[in-house]
């Protein structure tokens, strides 16, 4: 396995590396990382994952300087796990002109859901996957459905702009009690760490009224979030959309997904459930 940190290396690998899978990553691994390495290499001869923590997807007062930096916990992690490449370029090599002066502005999605409360966010991370595709060029990308709305956009990117690269959505990650797998975990202290499972246990209640026949989203939406205010949650948004373009649910739309996030304490946690009626 190679540590690549510059562009001019990354892509003298790929002329000769046959089909390649990608997973764009901001590092400090963890299972549901792991997960999406293992679905890629199914799908191609070499892996490539990327390690970078993008200042553009952060927005004024998140946690760009305190997101843990493992560079070397994260290598340790992908030694055994068939990857041929590790790109991890520093800042200046992946912004050389400091300010990103080009920008991919996604459509109307981004200022719904989490974009209405990290503003600017997903125009940081399209623009991020978009550099990252041209650098990387892979033929199949793996992305997590823990960001679904993130998928989403990629999706739209990877379409509207004529990406010839696969996109493969993996699902969750989940630890035993069921929260969903994430870096930020680890901000949680004993005791919202215990409670942070009733985000998702939340969302199966919803799941449950849905598969029962009610159809009144806006009340279901609103008593989730009530519960967990009520609980010492702060609620962004618990919110039923159409999975396939996440427009707003209508009564006869058959595949939904529930989507919510919520802060304990200091930390911001997001999670989804899938639902088929």
């Amino acid at each position: 396995m190679k540590i690549i940190h510059t562009v001019q290396e990354l892509r003298a690998w790929r002329k000769t590396a046959g089909k390649v899978a990608f997973v764009p990553t901001m590092g400090n691994l963890h299972e549901g990382h792991l997960a999406l390495v293992r679905e890629a290499a199914k799908r191609a001869d070499n892996i490539v994952v990327s390690i970078f923590v993008n200042r553009l997807q952060f927005g004024q007062g998140e946690d760009f300087d305190r997101y843990p930096r493992t560079l070397q916990q994260d290598a340790d992690k992908l030694a055994g796990e068939g990857v041929a490449v590790i790109f991890a370029p520093d800042e200046k090599e992946l912004y050389p002109h400091t300010e990103q002066r080009f920008n991919i502005e996604p459509p109307h999605l981004q200022n719904e859901l989490c974009g209405k409360f990290r503003p600017g966010h997903f125009r940081g991370v399209a623009t991020v996957v978009a550099k990252l595709f041209n650098i990387v060029c892979p033929d199949v990308a793996c992305f997590g459905k823990k960001d679904y709305q993130q998928l989403a956009i990629i999706k739209g990117l990877v379409e509207d702009l004529n990406f010839p690269i696969e996109i493969v959505p993996v699902d969750t990650g989940r630890a035993d009690d069921g929260l969903a797998l994430s870096s930020r975990n680890q901000y949680l202290n004993e005791q919202e760490r215990a409670e942070a499972p009733q985000l998702y246990q939340v969302l199966q209640s919803v799941a449950t009224r849905l598969s029962d026949g009610n159809t009144d989203y806006v009340a279901l939406e609103q008593n989730a979030a009530a519960e967990l205010n009520a609980r010492g949650w702060t609620v962004d948004y618990v919110e039923i959309r159409r999975a396939e373009d996440l427009a707003v649910a209508r009564s006869g739309d058959k595949a939904l997904v529930i989507l919510a996030a919520a802060r304990l304490g200091r930390t911001r946690l997001i999670d989804n459930l899938e639902v088929v009626l």
